[in-house]
């Protein structure tokens, strides 16, 4: 064998080599893709069920009275705000799941644009388990003015409202009627994540 043919069969191997070689990182590249999309599909369809089962949960409701567990939190305009503040007036709770969580948000601001509220001497009170730093950023994102209470848990747990919504650790999105003598009147849960505010203060009137 000449050394002009040893090199040109030299040359032949490596070619081949090389074309198995992008062959087989075309596969994997090929099973890759297949298994990302198929994930992202089993995602998808994990995530539509669960929205769709949220969307179409009723709200749970009590009626249940009791007197309502005292509470002092720091609000996330620095100021403190005691339940005890407004005793001689209705209170509602509003507890929700805060920062990343745009309805929850967008639920707030719709109330304190609603002047029906504060026509019937009903305060809310949004209360959330952010750092004021979180949940100042969302507000004026969403143009939300009211200051949200911040819970550590405590709160959220006293009356009830931790694991209600989609995540275990946190309040679902639930309102707590609290009447001026400080007995909690009315509790709701909307799973939808959204309450009418009109619809909130007749629920609310109806029960004081």
């Amino acid at each position: 064998m000449t050394s002009a043919s040893a090199t040109r069969r030299l040359d032949e191997r490596q070619h081949a080599l090389h074309e198995i070689q992008v062959m087989q990182e075309a596969k994997t590249r090929h099973r890759q893709r297949r298994s990302w999309a198929l994930w992202g599909a089993a995602l998808l369809v994990i995530a539509t069920v669960v929205t769709l089962a949220l969307l179409n949960a009723g709200p749970t409701e009590s009626v249940d009275t009791r007197r309502a567990p005292d509470f002092t939190l720091p609000a996330s305009d620095g100021s403190v705000v005691s339940l005890a503040d407004y005793r001689g007036a209705p209170v509602v709770l509003y507890f929700n799941e805060g920062a990343g969580c745009d309805a929850c948000l967008l639920q707030m601001q719709k109330i304190e644009q609603n002047p029906a509220f504060a026509e019937a001497g009903i305060t809310v009170l949004p209360i959330v388990m952010n750092s004021a730093e979180q949940i100042n950023a969302e507000r004026a994102r969403l143009g939300v003015t009211a200051p949200f209470l911040i819970d550590d848990g405590t709160v959220s747990e006293a009356y009830g409202t931790l694991g209600t919504g989609m995540h275990e650790g946190l309040p679902g999105h639930g309102f707590i009627l609290i009447d001026a003598e400080g007995v909690q009147r009315w509790y709701g849960n909307y799973p939808s994540m959204w309450l009418e505010p009109d619809a909130l203060l007749e629920e609310v009137t109806s029960r004081l």
